[in-house]
């Protein structure tokens, strides 16, 4: 199991935090105010989850719904029907 580096997680969410994106997941709107456990609050998503080989990277992470990223779990692809014409 891969370690995850907290320090650097907390910099990527600020980083991420000031574009303020799109989930990923859904491409619905993410509310930066929101607290951290509701469940349309902004989490970090790894890409290619760390159980699949994904790299702890910030290129591997994208903005993400709390729950969105919880019904993603360590798929590569999340059982939900994306909104945004942008994701691939």
């Amino acid at each position: 199991m891969v370690k995850r580096n907290t320090t650097l997680a907390k910099q990527w969410r600020a980083r991420i935090k000031k574009t303020k994106p799109a989930c990923h997941i859904c491409g619905e709107a993410i509310d930066y105010t929101l607290p951290y456990l509701n469940d349309k609050a902004f989490v970090i998503d790894h890409v290619i989850p760390l159980t699949k080989g994904g790299a702890d990277a910030f290129e591997n992470i994208r903005a993400a719904h709390r729950d969105c990223n919880s019904k993603k779990r360590g798929r590569l692809v999340a059982p939900i029907v994306r909104r945004s014409g942008s994701l691939g």
